[in-house]
């Protein structure tokens, strides 16, 4: 099972998928949803990082069907 989490100041927003056991049109909608959403943000100049249990966070450039995890953190302005 993947997930994307996105953290904003409205709380996070979740996109889940079955990873490879799923191959069904409503669980390849899922994926198409999490990668849509991931490049917004990024575009936006949010970070992603691949979280996998047992493992370091691994900071990524491009959306990862096969991640466990993926976290997005926004952009954090000052001021």
């Amino acid at each position: 099972m993947g997930k994307l989490r996105v953290l904003s100041r409205q709380g996070d927003t979740a996109v889940e998928w079955g990873g490879r056991r799923v191959k069904d049109p409503e669980a390849q909608e899922a994926v198409r949803q999490a990668e849509r959403l991931f490049n917004e943000e990024r575009a936006k100049g949010a970070t992603a990082f691949r979280v996998a249990t047992g493992k370091p966070a691994t900071r990524i450039d491009e959306f990862d069907p096969e991640a466990e995890q993926i976290v997005v953190v926004p952009r954090i302005a000052g001021g």
